[in-house]
Protein backbone atom coordinates (compact mmCIF):
# COMPACT_ATOMS: atom_id res chain seq x y z
CA UNK A 1 0.00 0.00 0.00
CA UNK A 2 1.15 3.56 -0.97
CA UNK A 3 0.45 6.79 -1.19
CA UNK A 4 0.63 10.68 -2.50
CA UNK A 5 3.33 12.09 -0.81
CA UNK A 6 5.10 11.40 2.16
CA UNK A 7 3.86 8.34 4.62
CA UNK A 8 4.89 10.31 7.62
CA UNK A 9 4.37 14.11 8.85
CA UNK A 10 5.34 15.32 12.20
CA UNK A 11 5.57 18.99 13.01
CA UNK A 12 6.18 19.96 16.21
CA UNK A 13 4.71 17.09 17.89
CA UNK A 14 5.61 16.85 21.57
CA UNK A 15 4.66 14.61 24.44
CA UNK A 16 4.48 14.77 28.31
CA UNK A 17 3.87 12.95 30.87
CA UNK A 18 3.47 15.50 33.92
CA UNK A 19 6.24 17.58 34.59
CA UNK A 20 8.68 14.58 32.38
CA UNK A 21 9.21 16.03 28.52
CA UNK A 22 9.46 12.79 26.98
CA UNK A 23 9.95 14.42 23.39
CA UNK A 24 9.43 18.08 22.28
CA UNK A 25 8.62 19.88 19.03
CA UNK A 26 10.07 16.97 16.77
CA UNK A 27 9.39 17.29 13.53
CA UNK A 28 10.40 15.40 10.24
CA UNK A 29 8.75 13.33 7.23
CA UNK A 30 9.19 9.48 6.00
CA UNK A 31 8.90 8.75 2.44
CA UNK A 32 6.51 6.00 1.44
CA UNK A 33 9.26 3.28 0.46
CA UNK A 34 11.72 4.93 2.45
CA UNK A 35 13.79 2.52 5.63
CA UNK A 36 13.64 5.66 8.62
CA UNK A 37 15.91 4.92 11.18
CA UNK A 38 15.09 6.48 14.49
CA UNK A 39 18.41 6.59 16.92
CA UNK A 40 18.72 7.91 20.28
CA UNK A 41 19.79 7.04 24.00
CA UNK A 42 17.82 5.25 26.56
CA UNK A 43 14.87 7.37 27.50
CA UNK A 44 15.26 9.71 24.56
CA UNK A 45 11.59 9.50 23.88
CA UNK A 46 12.02 6.81 20.68
CA UNK A 47 9.72 4.48 21.81
CA UNK A 48 6.52 6.97 22.87
CA UNK A 49 7.42 8.63 19.42
CA UNK A 50 6.50 5.24 18.00
CA UNK A 51 3.27 4.66 20.63
CA UNK A 52 2.20 8.61 19.78
CA UNK A 53 2.45 7.73 15.77
CA UNK A 54 0.87 4.53 16.41
CA UNK A 55 -2.00 6.18 18.14
CA UNK A 56 -1.74 4.31 21.07
CA UNK A 57 -1.19 7.41 23.25
CA UNK A 58 -2.25 10.92 22.42
CA UNK A 59 0.39 13.97 21.50
CA UNK A 60 0.55 16.61 24.35
CA UNK A 61 1.03 19.32 21.17
CA UNK A 62 1.70 19.51 17.25
CA UNK A 63 0.51 17.70 15.28
CA UNK A 64 1.11 14.41 12.45
CA UNK A 65 -0.09 12.82 9.22
CA UNK A 66 0.50 8.76 9.71
CA UNK A 67 -0.38 6.90 6.24
CA UNK A 68 -2.24 9.72 4.72
CA UNK A 69 -3.99 10.05 7.82
CA UNK A 70 -4.19 13.54 10.13
CA UNK A 71 -3.33 11.96 13.66
CA UNK A 72 -6.23 12.75 16.00
CA UNK A 73 -8.66 10.49 18.12
CA UNK A 74 -11.63 10.46 15.67
CA UNK A 75 -8.69 8.65 12.88
CA UNK A 76 -7.53 6.53 15.16
CA UNK A 77 -9.43 3.02 13.79
CA UNK A 78 -8.49 4.22 10.50
CA UNK A 79 -4.62 5.01 11.20
CA UNK A 80 -4.46 1.48 12.92
CA UNK A 81 -5.82 -0.27 9.85
CA UNK A 82 -3.03 1.17 8.03
CA UNK A 83 0.28 0.96 10.02
CA UNK A 84 1.83 -2.19 12.16
CA UNK A 85 3.50 -2.01 15.25
CA UNK A 86 6.29 -4.59 15.64
CA UNK A 87 7.21 -4.20 19.71
CA UNK A 88 10.93 -4.96 21.18
CA UNK A 89 8.77 -8.12 22.82
CA UNK A 90 7.24 -10.49 20.42
CA UNK A 91 4.19 -11.49 22.58
CA UNK A 92 3.39 -14.45 21.17
CA UNK A 93 1.03 -17.25 22.39
CA UNK A 94 4.39 -19.74 22.69
CA UNK A 95 1.36 -22.87 23.63
CA UNK A 96 0.08 -21.98 20.15
CA UNK A 97 1.52 -23.03 16.57
CA UNK A 98 3.02 -20.28 14.23
CA UNK A 99 -0.33 -20.20 11.92
CA UNK A 100 -2.82 -20.52 15.17
CA UNK A 101 -1.07 -17.25 16.35
CA UNK A 102 -1.25 -15.42 13.02
CA UNK A 103 -4.72 -16.73 12.78
CA UNK A 104 -5.44 -15.70 16.28
CA UNK A 105 -4.55 -11.95 15.50
CA UNK A 106 -6.16 -12.08 11.92
CA UNK A 107 -9.37 -12.47 13.39
CA UNK A 108 -8.56 -9.76 16.06
CA UNK A 109 -7.86 -7.32 13.12
CA UNK A 110 -10.88 -8.49 11.13
CA UNK A 111 -9.04 -9.12 8.06
CA UNK A 112 -10.65 -10.68 4.98
CA UNK A 113 -8.50 -13.53 3.15
CA UNK A 114 -7.21 -14.64 6.48
CA UNK A 115 -5.79 -17.18 4.97
CA UNK A 116 -4.07 -15.88 1.80
CA UNK A 117 -2.61 -13.20 3.92
CA UNK A 118 -1.02 -15.64 6.68
CA UNK A 119 0.12 -17.56 3.51
CA UNK A 120 1.87 -14.31 1.76
CA UNK A 121 3.20 -13.15 5.66
CA UNK A 122 5.30 -16.37 6.46
CA UNK A 123 6.27 -16.58 2.92
CA UNK A 124 7.94 -13.19 2.98
CA UNK A 125 9.73 -13.97 6.25
CA UNK A 126 10.59 -17.78 4.88
CA UNK A 127 8.51 -19.13 7.93
CA UNK A 128 5.96 -21.68 5.47
CA UNK A 129 7.52 -24.89 6.69
CA UNK A 130 7.45 -23.76 10.17
CA UNK A 131 3.52 -23.10 10.19
CA UNK A 132 2.78 -25.80 12.35
CA UNK A 133 5.54 -25.15 15.02
CA UNK A 134 4.50 -24.18 18.12
CA UNK A 135 6.04 -21.04 18.91
CA UNK A 136 7.40 -21.86 22.63
CA UNK A 137 9.67 -24.01 20.64
CA UNK A 138 11.35 -21.21 18.60
CA UNK A 139 14.82 -19.85 18.68
CA UNK A 140 14.64 -16.24 19.63
CA UNK A 141 15.65 -14.80 16.32
CA UNK A 142 12.24 -17.57 14.47
CA UNK A 143 9.74 -16.15 17.02
CA UNK A 144 11.08 -12.34 15.51
CA UNK A 145 10.02 -13.51 12.00
CA UNK A 146 6.64 -14.78 13.72
CA UNK A 147 6.32 -11.14 14.99
CA UNK A 148 6.98 -10.03 11.76
CA UNK A 149 5.08 -12.04 9.77
CA UNK A 150 1.95 -10.36 12.13
CA UNK A 151 3.18 -7.24 11.55
CA UNK A 152 2.24 -7.49 8.05
CA UNK A 153 -1.10 -9.35 7.74
CA UNK A 154 -2.53 -5.84 7.38
CA UNK A 155 -0.22 -5.20 4.47
CA UNK A 156 0.75 -1.96 5.99
CA UNK A 157 1.78 1.66 4.37
CA UNK A 158 3.44 1.49 7.21
CA UNK A 159 5.76 -0.50 9.45
CA UNK A 160 7.15 0.53 12.61
CA UNK A 161 9.61 -1.50 14.33
CA UNK A 162 11.00 -0.69 17.64
CA UNK A 163 14.23 -2.53 18.59
CA UNK A 164 13.75 -5.85 16.30
CA UNK A 165 16.95 -7.05 16.61
CA UNK A 166 17.56 -6.65 20.53
CA UNK A 167 19.15 -9.42 22.03
CA UNK A 168 19.48 -11.50 18.77
CA UNK A 169 22.51 -13.25 17.94
CA UNK A 170 24.60 -12.08 14.86
CA UNK A 171 23.17 -15.21 12.63
CA UNK A 172 19.52 -13.79 13.71
CA UNK A 173 19.84 -10.49 13.51
CA UNK A 174 21.18 -10.87 10.11
CA UNK A 175 18.82 -12.94 8.92
CA UNK A 176 16.25 -9.77 10.15
CA UNK A 177 18.50 -7.57 7.74
CA UNK A 178 17.57 -9.42 5.38
CA UNK A 179 13.87 -9.96 5.60
CA UNK A 180 13.63 -5.39 6.21
CA UNK A 181 15.31 -5.40 2.90
CA UNK A 182 13.33 -7.46 1.12
CA UNK A 183 10.33 -5.75 2.57
CA UNK A 184 11.92 -1.97 1.70
CA UNK A 185 12.20 -3.81 -2.01
CA UNK A 186 8.26 -4.56 -2.11
CA UNK A 187 7.88 -0.77 -1.72
CA UNK A 188 7.30 -1.29 2.88
CA UNK A 189 7.73 1.71 4.57
CA UNK A 190 9.63 0.98 7.49
CA UNK A 191 10.17 3.34 10.59
CA UNK A 192 13.01 1.83 12.16
CA UNK A 193 14.13 2.49 15.77
CA UNK A 194 17.62 0.89 16.76
CA UNK A 195 20.49 1.37 19.30
CA UNK A 196 22.68 -0.86 16.86
CA UNK A 197 24.37 1.74 14.62
CA UNK A 198 25.75 -0.48 11.96
CA UNK A 199 22.56 -1.67 11.75
CA UNK A 200 21.03 1.27 10.84
CA UNK A 201 23.96 2.67 8.61
CA UNK A 202 23.71 -0.51 6.84
CA UNK A 203 19.86 -0.38 6.37
CA UNK A 204 18.62 3.22 6.35
CA UNK A 205 18.09 5.46 3.66
CA UNK A 206 17.97 8.36 6.42
CA UNK A 207 18.28 8.85 9.98
CA UNK A 208 16.82 10.79 12.73
CA UNK A 209 19.35 11.05 16.16
CA UNK A 210 16.71 11.98 18.85
CA UNK A 211 17.87 13.18 22.56
CA UNK A 212 14.29 14.54 23.35
CA UNK A 213 14.68 16.98 20.96
CA UNK A 214 15.35 16.20 17.50
CA UNK A 215 19.17 17.24 16.80
CA UNK A 216 19.59 15.55 13.30
CA UNK A 217 17.77 14.18 10.58
CA UNK A 218 19.73 13.12 7.31
CA UNK A 219 21.48 10.25 5.09
CA UNK A 220 24.81 9.17 7.16
CA UNK A 221 26.61 10.47 4.57
CA UNK A 222 24.81 13.96 4.54
CA UNK A 223 25.65 13.86 8.42
CA UNK A 224 28.78 13.04 8.48
CA UNK A 225 29.83 15.92 6.13
CA UNK A 226 28.11 17.90 8.50
CA UNK A 227 29.61 17.25 11.13
CA UNK A 228 33.25 16.63 10.70
CA UNK A 229 36.00 18.08 7.99
CA UNK A 230 36.72 15.55 5.14
CA UNK A 231 40.43 14.22 5.83
CA UNK A 232 43.05 11.87 4.30
CA UNK A 233 44.51 9.61 5.85
CA UNK A 234 48.44 9.40 4.42
CA UNK A 235 50.79 6.16 5.77
CA UNK A 236 54.55 6.55 4.45
CA UNK A 237 57.25 4.11 5.45
CA UNK A 238 59.31 6.38 7.82
CA UNK A 239 58.64 9.90 9.09
CA UNK A 240 58.74 12.60 6.91
CA UNK A 241 61.62 15.43 7.17
CA UNK A 242 59.42 18.26 6.96
CA UNK A 243 55.65 17.65 6.42
CA UNK A 244 54.88 21.52 6.51
CA UNK A 245 56.70 21.70 3.38
CA UNK A 246 55.19 18.95 1.86
CA UNK A 247 51.80 19.63 2.50
CA UNK A 248 51.48 23.21 3.40
CA UNK A 249 51.03 24.69 0.01
CA UNK A 250 49.19 21.69 -1.27
CA UNK A 251 45.92 22.84 -3.05
CA UNK A 252 42.76 21.54 -0.99
CA UNK A 253 44.70 21.16 1.61
CA UNK A 254 43.68 22.85 4.68
CA UNK A 255 45.63 21.64 7.67
CA UNK A 256 47.25 18.24 9.00
CA UNK A 257 48.18 16.88 12.24
CA UNK A 258 51.28 13.85 12.91
CA UNK A 259 49.27 10.60 14.02
CA UNK A 260 51.23 7.12 15.22
CA UNK A 261 50.22 5.43 11.56
CA UNK A 262 51.06 8.42 9.48
CA UNK A 263 49.54 11.89 8.59
CA UNK A 264 46.06 13.76 8.78
CA UNK A 265 45.27 15.88 6.31
CA UNK A 266 42.43 18.07 6.34
CA UNK A 267 40.61 18.56 2.92
CA UNK A 268 38.33 20.37 1.02
CA UNK A 269 37.93 17.51 -1.22
CA UNK A 270 39.55 14.17 -0.81
CA UNK A 271 39.35 12.81 -4.69
CA UNK A 272 41.07 16.14 -6.21
CA UNK A 273 43.43 16.28 -2.60
CA UNK A 274 44.70 12.91 -2.97
CA UNK A 275 46.61 12.86 -6.55
CA UNK A 276 48.25 16.27 -5.37
CA UNK A 277 49.29 14.46 -2.09
CA UNK A 278 50.68 11.46 -3.99
CA UNK A 279 52.86 13.60 -5.92
CA UNK A 280 54.31 15.82 -3.52
CA UNK A 281 55.27 12.84 -1.44
CA UNK A 282 57.18 10.82 -4.63
CA UNK A 283 59.05 14.74 -5.03
CA UNK A 284 60.19 13.96 -1.40
CA UNK A 285 61.25 10.74 -1.79
CA UNK A 286 58.89 9.67 0.41
CA UNK A 287 57.63 5.35 0.30
CA UNK A 288 53.80 5.85 0.35
CA UNK A 289 51.64 2.98 1.94
CA UNK A 290 48.74 4.27 1.38
CA UNK A 291 46.70 7.63 0.94
CA UNK A 292 42.83 6.87 1.58
CA UNK A 293 39.82 9.26 2.69
CA UNK A 294 39.43 8.92 6.76
CA UNK A 295 35.52 7.61 6.98
CA UNK A 296 33.50 8.92 10.31
CA UNK A 297 31.07 6.09 11.22
CA UNK A 298 27.77 6.84 11.48
CA UNK A 299 28.62 6.18 15.57
CA UNK A 300 30.88 9.13 15.60
CA UNK A 301 28.38 10.92 14.48
CA UNK A 302 25.91 9.60 17.10
CA UNK A 303 28.07 10.26 19.77
CA UNK A 304 29.54 13.56 18.71
CA UNK A 305 25.62 14.90 19.23
CA UNK A 306 24.65 12.73 22.41
CA UNK A 307 28.06 14.37 23.78
CA UNK A 308 27.27 17.96 22.73
CA UNK A 309 23.88 17.34 24.62
CA UNK A 310 25.27 15.90 27.73
CA UNK A 311 27.74 18.63 28.04
CA UNK A 312 24.65 21.16 27.50
CA UNK A 313 22.90 19.89 30.46
CA UNK A 314 25.93 20.34 32.11
CA UNK A 315 26.04 24.13 31.70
Amino acid sequence: MTGVGPAVVVEQLTKRFGERTAFADVSFEVGYGEVFGFLGPNGAGKTTTVRTLGTLIAPSSGSAVVAGMPLNAENGPAIRARISIMPESPGLYLRLTVVENLQCFAGLYELADARGRIERALRAVNLADRAQDLCGSLSKGLRQRVALARALLNDPAVLFLDEPTSGLDPVAAREVHELITSLRARGVTIFLTTHRLEEAERLCDRVAILNTTLRLVGKPDELRERLFTKKLDVRVRTPLDDPGQVFGALPGVQGWDQVSSGYLLAVSDPDLAAPAVARALVGADADILSIAESRHSLEDVYLELIDEDVEARRR
